[in-house]
Parts: C-alpha cells; sequence; structure tokens
C-alpha cells in the first residue's frame, strides 16, 4: 500500500513538471511572437516612411524648370497606398506623405507622416495600386509659383471630352496610359468640359494664355474654382479639401514671391527701370485668401501685373 501511494505521488509529480514546463514554455513561446510581431510591425512601419521619404525624393524630377509639362510614374513592388495630404500650418504649409503596404496580407499603418516644404501633390486620398502615374504642370499667378503635381494609380482611367483643342493637344502629348481624350471606356471616370453626364464637369472659360483659363470645378457635389490650366488639372484630380489647403499654400508662397519681386523691382528703379507693377496690392490679396472662389477677386490684379512685365523694358521675371 505505501509502496502504491510512493508510486502515485512519484507520477503526480512528474506530471505536475512536465506540465509546468509546457505552461512556461507555451509563455515563452507567446513572449516571442509577440515581440517577434511587434518588431516586425516596427520595420514595417520604419520601411513605409523611409518609402514615403524616398517617394518625394524620387519625384523631384519631375519638377519643372523650362518645359510646360512633364509626366512618369514609379512603381512599388506590392499593392501601396499612398496618403498624400496637405498641412497649411505654418511659413509656407507642408505636403504630407503616408505610405501603407501590404504585409502578409493585411495594411501596414503609421501615423507618422513625411513632410516637404516644396511638394504640392493634388490627388485622392488615398490612392491604390503598385504604379502611380505623376503629371506635374507649373502654376503661374503671375510668375511662377511652384509646380502642380497629380498623383494617379494605373487602376484607375479618366477621359476627357470637348476639352478645349490645346488641353487635348497636351494630353496626348504627354502619353500618360491612364489618360484619354474622348474615346472613353466603360468603367473611366469621365471627365466633361460643359454640360454631360459625366463623374466631373469642369466649366471652362479660355483667356489669352493658359494661365488666363478660369472656371471652376464640380464633383461628388461639391465645387472648387480655378485660375489657369494647373490648377485646373488640380482642382479635376484632389479632394477638395485638400485641393483648397494647396491653393492657400500657394498663396503663401505668391505672397513671398511678390515682396521679393517688389523688392527687385526697387532696385531696378535706381537705373531708370520703373516697372509700376501692384505687387504689394498682389501679396495682401494673396495673404488674405480665405478659399479658392477668391482666387477670381485677384484675376484682375494678376493680370494687370502680367501685362506691364510683359511691356516693361526691365522684366522682373
Amino acid at each position: 500500500m505505501n509502496k502504491f501511494n510512493m508510486g502515485k505521488r512519484g507520477y503526480l509529480e512528474i506530471s505536475f513538471g512536465w506540465l509546468f514546463a509546457l505552461i512556461v514554455g507555451a509563455f515563452i513561446l507567446f513572449l516571442a511572437i509577440y515581440f517577434s510581431i511587434k518588431l516586425i510591425g516596427i520595420g514595417q512601419q520604419e520601411s513605409d516612411l523611409k518609402t514615403g521619404k524616398e517617394l518625394g525624393i524620387i519625384l523631384s524630377p519631375l519638377e519643372i524648370g523650362s518645359e510646360s509639362v512633364k509626366s512618369n510614374y514609379v512603381t512599388f513592388p506590392v499593392e501601396t497606398r499612398i496618403y498624400a495630404s496637405c498641412d497649411e500650418e505654418g511659413g509656407f504649409g507642408k505636403q504630407l506623405i503616408k505610405i501603407s503596404q501590404k504585409s502578409f496580407n493585411k495594411w501596414t499603418d503609421t501615423d507618422e507622416r513625411v513632410g516637404f516644404l516644396n511638394k504640392y501633390f493634388f490627388s485622392e486620398e488615398p490612392i491604390e495600386g503598385k504604379k502611380f502615374y505623376v503629371f506635374s504642370k507649373p502654376f503661374y499667378f503671375p510668375f511662377k509659383v511652384a509646380d502642380v503635381m497629380i498623383l494617379t494609380s494605373d487602376e484607375k482611367t479618366y477621359c476627357f471630352t470637348d476639352a478645349p483643342e490645346d488641353i487635348e493637344r497636351e494630353l496626348l502629348n504627354i502619353n500618360q496610359k491612364n489618360f484619354l481624350v474622348n474615346n472613353c471606356t466603360k468603367n473611366s471616370i469621365k471627365i466633361c468640359f460643359g454640360a454631360g453626364n459625366c463623374d466631373i464637369e469642369v466649366n471652362y472659360n479660355e483667356g489669352d494664355y493658359e494661365e488666363d483659363s478660369r472656371g471652376y470645378v464640380e464633383k461628388k457635389g461639391e465645387v472648387v474654382y480655378f485660375i489657369g490650366d494647373a490648377s485646373m488639372y488640380g482642382a479635376i484630380f484632389a479632394d477638395k479639401e485638400i485641393y483648397e489647403c494647396q491653393i492657400k499654400r500657394f498663396m503663401k508662397r505668391t505672397e513671398m514671391l511678390a515682396k521679393l519681386y517688389e523688392d527687385k523691382a526697387s532696385f531696378v528703379s535706381r537705373v531708370d527701370c520703373n516697372s509700376a507693377l501692384e505687387l504689394t496690392a498682389l501679396a495682401n490679396q494673396a495673404k488674405s485668401l480665405e478659399s479658392s472662389n477668391d482666387l477670381n477677386g485677384i484675376y484682375l490684379t494678376v493680370k494687370d501685373i502680367k501685362e506691364k512685365n510683359e511691356l516693361a523694358l526691365c522684366k522682373l521675371w
């Protein structure tokens, strides 16, 4: 009997030892898996931030010098979402970029965004795919302010119908694969110039120069206003919130450049080259802009400055 009890106790002690070892082993394994996942997540977040910064650097060559328009593309090895948002706070505001990529069939996520002071992306948020097109065009007001950069995914096709001849020619010349002119497909997003059953409607008033074109774009029941073909493209492709923010950033830059050209005008006036441009008025109007609708109120000042500078003996730009 005693022998049986001692054996039974030994058996129970061995079983408890194994059970304890299994529990500890399972806990250690859980911790190993947990911290591995956390490290992978942290590593992926760092990778997303690095990719966002690299995207801004890669697209720098698309900033235009003497050309009027430029288009190119960037490809990622995995499904990618680009969040190109805008922050108007501060001296010139910021272009913010966040990248999310598919990893193990899940989208990575981070609250961190990379900021650029000299980039102006106009897009929906987010855009998704592996291949992304970037179409850039300079914005003049009346001097060059910055480049409008249109960011789209090759997973969406846009079709322009009844556009003015100059715009049709420009779109055909850049040969961007997800831009169609008149020959719309069933699934393409239709952009109409004038009345029509389209996803996006452009009310376009042609001027003497493409920088003089004016009008508004209506989509998803919302309206934004533009001056010049560059901001027109921005109005077509960007979410309203992003578009309005970027226009405000453009006006911050316009204010600064107007003041610099005013200083230049004062300098050249010493050698009998009086420009007589209303640059201070332009700086004040740009500073007071509250929405894209206010662009129309600045238009006459911009047009007057442009015409006077072209006729001046000593041009400021």
